[in-house]
């Protein structure tokens, strides 16, 4: 998607964030909702869906930013097709997921924040995933999995990566 490329919503989508905006006090209310839509419909948010986002709900560009920009959930910018989102607070990090993410990234020849040439996996860090009991947590396209180790996290890659030679998913 090109940065100036016109993006809009859906007349079905407008219709929901609408729906969505009336149970507010104030469309501002709505718009981490309204965020996690766009992202759903564009698959990231980059900052022409970001000012479509303001624009819809009749706020100040600046106001998204904000929003986005805090939460490790929204994304700017095209990932792979696997997130791999790895806990790396205080919990997690005692528990290995330093060395989980050196691991992962090692084996996929790739550093944080980058995605695989093939476009299958990209490795982010996030600053707590909330499932201390669970440590490490690696949040894979907003599933968790827990007590993670490089074993389970190497079976996953080469299990998606079969996969998709394979044709299945």
């Amino acid at each position: 998607m090109s940065e100036v490329e016109q993006v809009h919503f859906t007349e079905q989508r407008l219709a929901e964030i609408d729906a969505l905006v009336k149970k507010y006090p104030s469309a501002r209310s709505a718009l981490l909702p309204v965020l996690h839509m766009a992202q759903e419909d564009f698959g990231y948010l980059p900052m022409h869906v970001q000012q479509l986002v303001a624009d819809t709900l009749g706020l100040r560009l600046m106001i998204v930013r904000e929003v986005v920009t805090f939460y490790t959930m929204f994304r700017e910018h095209e990932t792979g097709k696997y997130r791999l989102e790895v806990c790396t607070n205080a919990g997690c990090m005692l528990n290995g997921a330093d060395e989980l993410v050196q691991h992962i990234t090692k084996s996929l020849g790739i550093n944080v924040g980058e995605t695989t040439s093939d476009g299958m996996f990209t490795v982010t860090e996030v600053e707590c995933a909330g499932a201390c009991a669970g440590a490490p947590v690696v949040q894979i396209n907003n599933e968790y999995h827990e007590k993670v180790d490089a074993s389970y996290m190497d079976a996953f890659i080469t299990k998606v990566s079969s996969s998709e030679e394979g044709g299945q998913v």
